[in-house]
């Protein structure tokens, strides 16, 4: 009885956990729910007064998205009419979506020469991002002038929506603040907003080579309860551990390089700098915040 009694137990002790299969749909898209990056919740920040700031400094990067390591904010690439892909969208209509669409992120304008935050876009303005408008054109009916209409009199109107090309935007500019936190002993970062950079173009439309122009700013905090739902590509290729666009922040997973730091001229690098010494000032800039920190502790 008792080895009767031992059996039963290690039946009911190693029998499989054995659940009713989920009931998949055409929209899943795949061999089971995905429910994770759906109800994932965002991290908050730690708790930080400003007593316990004892030095800061705010510096402006951009990430290149042309960089393998940076190919995930910008595939997969969009038309303007439609996503290619229903599981993941590019950076950009992450963000384009959100302020259009859903109305759950404000953009700010005046980007180029302001990114404080300032001037909250119109609804007539968020039409025009990045070269979108709507617009009236003219043309002759054929079909009524071979009935006999006159020319002049057969002119039809006709409205034309030029979408926003999304794929123009090669380059993303970040507002980030570094600073020590002496109640947790650590140097910090924190993102206070970025901005798409779209390719300039002349009065002919045709790409000016190396210039990339903010079209929009959106503040960062605000903008992290969307990123954190928006999956984001493994580039180990393993679909299972994808992760978002707010854990690709919080980790630093991208590349990117300094193209400015607070001073008191308000000066970017490429306006005393060029060439080789601009990304050695750069790199310079990166090396100071780090020595602060490593200069702060005795070994």
């Amino acid at each position: 009885m008792k080895k009767i009694l031992i059996t039963l137990i290690s039946c009911l002790f190693f029998m499989p956990n054995v659940k009713s299969q989920d009931v998949l749909t055409p929209e899943d898209n795949s061999v089971y729910k995905k429910i994770k990056h759906k109800a994932k919740v965002k991290q908050n920040y730690s708790h930080l007064r400003e007593a316990d700031v004892m030095w800061s400094r705010k510096v402006w990067r951009e990430i290149d998205l042309r960089q393998k390591i940076n190919h995930p904010f910008y595939y997969p690439e969009n038309d303007g009419e439609a996503n290619v892909t229903a599981d993941r969208s590019s950076l950009i209509d992450v963000i384009y979506n959100a302020i259009t669409v859903e109305g759950s992120i404000t953009a700010y304008g005046n980007a180029v020469i302001d990114d404080e935050f300032r001037e909250p876009m119109t609804q007539q303005e968020i039409k025009k991002i990045g070269g979108a408008e709507e617009k009236i054109i003219e043309k002759v009916d054929w079909d009524a002038v071979d009935a006999g209409v006159d020319p002049a009199d057969a002119i039809i109107k006709q409205a034309v929506k030029i979408p926003f090309n999304r794929n123009s935007i090669k380059k993303w500019r970040l507002k980030e603040e570094w600073f020590f936190d002496k109640q947790r002993s650590v140097m910090d970062v924190r993102i206070i907003g970025m901005a798409p950079l779209q390719e300039g173009r002349d009065e002919n439309s045709n790409i000016l080579k190396g210039v990339y122009n903010p079209i929009f700013w959106v503040y960062f905090p605000e903008a992290r309860d969307v990123l954190i739902n928006a999956e984001v590509f493994n580039l180990v290729n393993n679909n299972a551990e994808r992760r978002t666009y707010d854990d690709i922040f919080w980790k630093r997973m991208f590349g990117s390089t300094i193209v400015r730091a607070e001073n008191v001229m308000d000066r970017k690098i490429n306006e005393y700098m060029i060439g080789l010494d601009a990304l050695l000032e750069a790199e310079r800039i990166k090396a100071d915040i780090f020595n602060l920190e490593h200069d702060l502790w005795e070994y």
